[in-house]
């Protein structure tokens, strides 16, 4: 597996190129607000020679959607997301303007996914995992073959989610955290939506949020 993680837009926020062997690939949670940085990405990806398959979103938050569109339109590509977010991206226009973020409408998803379905990319398999509390129907994803899971904004290194957004939730952010994120081992590595990457381990030792 190849991973790799781009800061984009105003909030930082990181969009990840997930690659199996074969190049199949696909984008979590593209966050690209302009022109430049969508060819920052997509000349990456040509560079690389990776094939985009599908493009995922951990959740709708306006930093994590931005560049759904251009994604979609320069490959092809099916947009994959939780049912639950579906009121999130009904608000991301409104959003934009609360936060003076352009905003290219996304496209809506052409799949849902929930709690145990299995993504294939070539001869990988991710789970999906439930995660709500940051937002309503926020999901992450899980490779135990390499121990790697795509958080979103669920956790971070030595932090959480926020959750004083419409549609929050924090009791529920807290057990989505205690409950499914801390029962994975503690060598799995997590790679979220904002900063660097941790493990379960170290956040369960360490985050003085939610401990272990």
């Amino acid at each position: 597996m190849e991973l790799h993680a781009f800061a984009f837009n105003p909030f930082q926020e990181n969009t990840y190129i997930v690659a199996d062997v074969s190049g199949l690939c696909f984008i979590l949670d593209p966050g690209m607000v302009d022109e430049e940085e969508d060819e920052e990405l997509f000349s990456f990806i040509d560079k690389k020679g990776y094939r985009p398959v599908m493009i995922i979103n951990t959740h709708c938050h306006l930093d994590h959607i931005l560049g759904n569109r251009s994604c979609a339109e320069r490959y092809g590509l099916p947009l994959i997301a939780s049912r639950g977010e579906l009121p999130i991206l009904e608000r991301a226009a409104s959003a934009s303007l609360m936060w003076g973020v352009p905003y290219r409408e996304s496209p809506l998803p052409a799949q849902f996914i929930a709690e145990g379905d299995l993504l294939p990319l070539g001869a990988m398999q991710w789970t999906v995992l439930d995660v709500p509390g940051h937002s309503p129907g926020h999901i992450a994803l899980v490779h135990h073959g390499t121990g790697t899971i795509l958080s979103g904004d669920v956790l971070f290194k030595g932090s959480i989610g926020r959750t004083d957004l419409p549609m929050c939730d924090h009791a529920q952010l807290l057990r989505s955290i205690g409950e499914k994120m801390y029962t994975l081992p503690d060598h799995y590595m997590v790679h979220s939506g904002h900063g660097p990457a941790t493990t379960i381990g170290v956040e369960k030792r360490t985050n003085p949020f939610v401990r272990g």
